[in-house]
């Protein structure tokens, strides 16, 4: 597949590393000749210095033959304005980051396409929807909801007693660790599906025999009304319900996540530390946020203003070390929820080994709704995730596809392919090796690995 980028910066450096690990022939173009340097001595990619707008840029980039073309540099207008040139001049499909909260209304959607833009990425945005499906529950490390709520793919480390933090949850409390995934499925057949496990820095796709050990993270596929069995059984009955959260760093981002948190919580309060950038932030976030002015380490400041009773706190500065140790800081001060942005991807692992909860990551986020449309199959939705090597993706089953002539348990999926979940007529359920999927069937599937792209030739 050709696959033109417009815009070295963050997404687009790591989009283009993305696809070319993928084998796909990428043509990455900008402006700013600094942008190119590296990323072209790195890849075995096409780099092109030239204006995003410029019609002769994209004729050199063959941008007829074009299947994809993805405008992600920082202006809005640019994008939008190269995006709808490489339609007219024949690309396939386009794609244009914004940053305009009133375009990515449903009601707008049309107009943009009928402008010759098929899709339109607010990063922002998508990150703060997945901040505030993370920060709903305290015990809970990631959760992705399809369905409308009803089915439910969440992570939830497995703790042992640990002194670096005030407190954790002993294994006696926990009743899935030390079990094999056999033992826990004939004792909760129906209720949820482990489909994944990360250790140690790997994320495994398990089968029957694997035992869950302590400091596992343990990927669930349940239903709504099975929430709280889970909590039960990981031992998180004490994990306190989020009703306040603290957000620390005013950027984009926050000011999204604002809106986001102020429909579930009882109270948001946000605290940045440039005063001009508090005064407009009035008129940015919800109605709900209160504003502070100071810095995200300050703990007079953090106890003056109710820290003791924060349940999440959220880390959203543009500095990754700064969002980590914030989290760190605030675990050991006993707030079970935090999530860190964190944007290097060097800085993974660390985050994960100091346990500092959630990692949201822009990058990975857009490079996920992308991502979908680099596939033949109906995919709804695409989530590939910061915290290990896997994707989540929601396939709508086709009349006639591969998947629907056989049972699950004989479809002879690929290895790190997990069928979780389903939604049929509405109604949300879980798949088993008996289950028989039907056109129509929305599916999700987790697949650790570079799995995802395999998965094609069953769905399309």
């Amino acid at each position: 597949m050709k696959i033109i980028i417009a815009g070295a910066g963050a997404v687009g450096t790591y989009l283009a590393r993305m696809l070319s690990n993928d084998n796909q022939d990428v043509v990455l173009i900008d402006s700013k000749e600094k942008n190119l340097i590296r990323i072209g001595s790195e890849l075995d990619i096409m780099t092109l210095l030239r204006q995003p707008t410029s019609i002769g840029g994209m004729k050199d980039a063959e941008v007829s033959k074009t299947d994809l073309f993805i405008a992600v540099t920082p202006n809005e207008s640019e994008n939008l304005t190269c995006a709808m040139l490489a339609k007219q001049l024949g690309a396939k499909k386009t794609v244009a980051r914004v940053d305009n909260y009133e375009y990515m209304k449903p009601e707008n959607q049309e107009l943009f396409r009928n402008m010759g833009i098929e899709s339109l990425i607010y990063p922002e945005l998508l990150a703060a929807e997945d901040i505030a499906a993370c920060a709903r529950y305290s015990w809970v490390r990631q959760l992705w909801e399809f369905n409308n709520g009803e089915l439910l793919l969440l992570s939830v480390k497995m703790h042992d007693a640990n002194p670096i933090y005030e407190k954790e949850i002993s294994n006696k409390d926990n009743q899935l660790v030390g079990h094999t995934l056999k033992e826990i499925g004939m004792a909760h057949r129906h209720n949820f599906h482990v489909v994944a496990i990360k250790r140690e820095g790997e994320t495994i796709s398990p089968n029957g025999d694997e035992r869950i050990l302590p400091r596992d993270l343990v990927f669930f596929m349940t239903t709504k009304e099975n929430l709280a069995e889970i909590r039960h059984l990981t031992g998180k009955d004490d994990y306190p319900v989020v009703r306040n959260s603290l957000i620390i760093g005013g950027d984009k981002i926050s000011v999204r996540a604002s809106w986001k948190l102020a429909s579930i919580h009882e109270s948001v309060k946000l605290i940045e530390p440039d005063s001009k950038r508090t005064e407009e932030l009035q008129s940015l976030v919800s109605p709900k946020t209160m504003i502070l002015e100071g810095e995200g380490y300050d703990i007079d400041l953090l106890n003056d203003e109710g820290y003791g009773n924060t349940e999440a706190l959220i880390a959203l500065t543009n500095n990754d070390q700064q969002n980590i140790l914030a989290c760190v800081a605030a675990r050991r001060r006993g707030i079970r929820k935090t999530i860190a942005q964190v944007e290097n991807l060097d800085y993974f692992d660390m985050a994960d080994e100091l346990d500092i909860g959630t990692i949201i990551n822009k990058k990975m986020i857009a490079a996920s709704h992308i991502y979908r449309l680099l596939l033949k199959g109906d995919v709804d939705n695409v989530k590939m995730l910061a915290i290990g090597n896997a994707d989540v993706a929601e396939f709508v089953v086709k009349p006639g596809s591969k998947v629907t002539k056989k049972r699950v348990m004989e479809l002879d999926l690929p290895y790190g392919v997990n069928i979780g979940g389903m939604s049929r007529e509405g109604r949300s359920m879980l798949v088993s090796g008996p289950t028989q999927l039907q056109a129509g069937d929305k599916v999700v599937v987790f697949c650790t690995g570079n799995t995802l792209r395999k998965l094609d030739k069953y769905f399309k």
